[in-house]
């Protein structure tokens, strides 16, 4: 038994999915698909929705999209669910089309955040959208979140809006927003949700969902985790703490974390994990049940020190603490954040540090002043979920398709209108879901968390067997066994201890932490099984994958590269140079290279001409033009040439976003005098750092060799192999500006295609 199952390091402790009693609608049964039109509802027998999802999304009945996920899990739990998929939003008229929902409304803007998916990171419109059918864009407004909400409230006032996805997950408190370059409030305020959902939201749904059904009033449904409301007053009985007691902007000198390990506080700042001496001290702290009397009310634990004398008990040395549970942290206001750059990379930073299910504390923060003031309360992230939840949400009924609202005479499989995202992932499985890369771009771990929840091998080799057995067009190959990295499956700190007291933002950077267990068993075993079913050709591996993490599985190496690549595979290196990369969070070139030589090695051993495909971005904080000088040198080097590039894209609540935003590093503790990042910016600068990546295009040359002279690298200019651009400049009649006419074409020969890295369907080039 473990020893500290009854001490809570790591609330474990959450209700089980499968633990309540199915709401009285259940009789209904199972619907072929959740019903987007009043005739459905008639034929399912119903007169009303408990529940009426509106989505920005095509409604795909498949458990890659989320409103088919938590619609199909609130149907488990008894209750009726209509979808409302891609409304027009300019009247409430189709937010009725449904009739008035028993409970309450589920407001998504699908997938994608709204804005990333109508802007380029350039700020110009899409004419596309993979989750639209035909790909057609303009489908959703800006800002979907917002619109939806305020559309239902027109529609039926009374009715209680329960707003999720990644969308108002990246905007639970305060966020610079990069399309109207200011900083912007909580969702929370702007949408006038009653509740939020961040992060993974199946437990929490479903929990609120019951609460609702029995009566109890939306505004006091205060307790469940992933969720954020308004609220004026902190409540009786819990205990406030200042962020700048956690990390004190504009302070210099070393003071102690309570959010820290016991050992190297100062110094840690939140970014080293613990040692094992750190958590042995954890366990025997545990064990002793080392606290204050319980009539405090207080604790005192080892992994919380506040530093306030007001605190301070009577005995030596000792701190008495408020219980974790009872502690909230006061991040800077809306107000202060809006003005303060500083400020704003702090309560980033402080964000951050609270985002491991096991120890993080809620957040509060203040919106507006005097008699408008409100706080926005978020709590602390939603407990992951077992691998038997996860089978279950991945067993659920899905019809795996479209709705078939979608279906006409063009285009599509079986008269369906193609919709690009479920294209893509028709023939692949999600495996399990989170991240704990850490990448500072990237918003996976705010949305999904660090903590890997896997499905069964059984699982999978479940879908896979319905992939084959009823979806149609299958040709025998799975495009992916993965999720949001490919090779992260079962992967996790060895101790549970050490896990749940952890404030590391990567378990994988600089280094591999020495906690973190790298066997890749797990994943060869399930990929041999799925290989060998019969009627499965092959099984690729699609999803991007941690190759510093995979060195250290050779026989993880050997298996992906003999069997499951299909001539390509994609990596992420996204750039070669230190500065942009300790940016980053991403590990040096040299694990790339050592990734490269196990994939030539083991591809040559079958006789395979197999190449990988690196990802790279431009523009990213931290990075300078000389940087990205080196980089399009190293391309070359290596004859690669990007067909499509990606620009540092600053997402909401996103740690680089934090650097584009204040110009400072939030990595470390944020100071008035801390570390200054470059921030790329405007137009021309940006356009520079696209051009190095596509050197070998002629209609950058311009462009680079004036930049080229201006950095004083005018001896890259040339004719040579080891020049980087050419002198000549092909016209649109094809002669050429240099008198000396090349006997090859102006621009290089053919080489190897990098394609876009956005971790969504390729988009058209523009």
């Amino acid at each position: 038994m473990n020893a500290y199952a009854d001490v809570s390091l790591f609330p474990r402790n959450a209700k089980p999915l499968t633990s309540y009693r199915k709401y009285w609608a259940a009789r209904f049964g199972t619907a072929p698909f959740l019903p987007m039109s009043r005739e459905e509802m008639t034929q399912l027998g119903w007169d009303s929705c408990d529940i009426i999802i509106v989505t920005g999304d095509a409604y795909v009945d498949h458990p890659s999209f989320g409103m088919a996920v938590i619609g199909r899990m609130l149907e488990n739990q008894g209750f009726r669910v209509g979808i409302i998929a891609q409304p027009d939003w300019q009247s409430a008229d189709p937010f009725k089309a449904l009739g008035k929902p028993n409970l309450f409304f589920g407001v998504t803007a699908g997938n994608m955040d709204s804005m990333i998916n109508r802007y380029t990171a350039d700020r110009k419109i899409r004419s596309d959208d993979a989750y639209t059918a035909g790909d057609i864009g303009g489908k959703r407004p800006d800002r979907a979140a917002l619109v939806y909400s305020q559309r239902c409230k027109e529609a039926y006032n009374e009715v209680p809006i329960v707003l999720g996805g990644i969308e108002g997950s990246l905007r639970r408190i305060a966020h610079y927003d990069y399309w109207s370059d200011k900083v912007r409030r909580s969702i929370v305020v702007d949408s006038k949700c009653d509740l939020l959902l961040y992060g993974n939201a199946e437990r929490a749904i479903v929990e609120i969902a019951h609460r609702l059904a029995a009566k109890e009033p939306v505004q006091d449904i205060t307790d469940v985790r992933g969720t954020a409301f308004v609220r004026r007053d902190t409540p009786e009985g819990w205990f406030e703490i200042d962020s700048s007691n956690i990390d004190a902007p504009g302070r210099v000198e070393a003071h102690v974390n309570p959010y820290l390990m016991i050992s190297d506080q100062a110094k840690a700042q939140g970014e080293t994990c613990a040692r094992d001496d750190e958590a042995n001290a954890v366990a025997d702290a545990a064990n002793a049940q080392v606290g204050a009397k319980a009539n405090t009310g207080f604790t005192i634990s080892p992994l919380n020190f506040v530093p306030n004398a007001a605190l301070q008990g009577k005995g030596k040395g000792k701190l008495k603490v408020p219980p974790r549970e009872r502690s909230v942290i006061r991040l800077p206001a809306y107000e202060q954040v809006k003005s303060d750059p500083v400020l704003y990379a702090h309560a980033n930073r402080v964000l951050h540090l609270e985002t491991n299910p096991g120890n993080a504390r809620a957040l509060v923060q203040a919106h507006g002043e005097g008699h408008t003031a409100r706080d926005v309360w978020v709590n602390p992230p939603p407990i992951p979920l077992t691998t038997a939840e996860m089978d279950l949400v991945f067993d659920l009924p899905y019809a795996r398709s479209p709705h078939p609202t979608y279906a006409d005479d063009k285009g599509g499989h079986d008269g369906e209108t193609k919709i690009p995202a479920w294209e893509m992932i028709r023939f692949s499985v999600n495996i399990m879901r989170g991240c704990f890369g850490g990448c500072t771009f990237c918003s996976i771990t705010e949305h999904e968390g660090r903590i890997i929840q896997s499905r069964s091998e059984d699982s999978v080799i479940r879908e896979i067997e319905d992939i084959r057995d009823k979806v149609p067009g299958f040709t025998g190959v799975i495009s992916d066994l993965g999720g949001p990295t490919a090779n992260m499956y079962r992967i996790g700190c060895k101790s549970p201890e050490i896990e749940s007291a952890c404030r590391k933002p990567s378990c994988v950077y600089p280094g591999i932490c020495q906690n973190l267990n790298t066997d890749h068993s797990s994943l060869i075993h399930m990929y041999r099984r799925a290989r060998a079913l019969k009627g499965v050709k092959k099984i690729l591996i699609g999803s991007g994958l941690r190759y510093d993490l995979a060195v250290k599985s050779p026989e993880y190496v050997k298996e992906l590269v003999q069997h499951h690549v299909g001539g390509y595979l994609k990596i992420a290196p996204e750039h070669t140079e230190g500065g942009p990369l300790s940016k980053m969070m991403k590990p040096g070139i040299g694990s790339y290279d050592k990734f490269k030589q196990m994939f030539d090695k083991y591809s040559a051993e079958v006789g395979k001409k197999q190449f990988l495909i690196p990802y790279f971005i431009a523009a990213h904080p931290g990075t300078s033009d000389e940087d990205m000088m080196n980089l399009a040198l190293w391309l070359k080097r290596n004859s690669f040439r990007a067909d499509q590039v990606q620009t540092f894209y600053p997402s909401p609540m996103a740690t680089a976003t934090a650097m584009y935003h204040s110009g400072r590093n939030p990595l470390g503790r944020v100071t008035r005098s801390s570390e200054v990042v470059d921030i790329v910016r405007g137009e021309r600068r940006r356009r520079l750092h696209k051009a190095f990546l596509r050197y070998h295009d002629a209609n950058n040359w311009p462009l680079l060799r004036e930049a080229l002279k201006a950095m004083g690298r005018a001896d890259l200019i040339g004719n040579g192999k080891h020049h980087l651009i050419p002198t000549y400049q092909p016209q649109t009649d094809g002669t050429y500006t240099s008198a000396r006419r090349k006997n090859s074409t102006a621009t290089p020969k053919a080489g190897r295609l990098l394609t876009q890295h956005t971790g969504l369907p390729p988009r058209k080039t523009k």
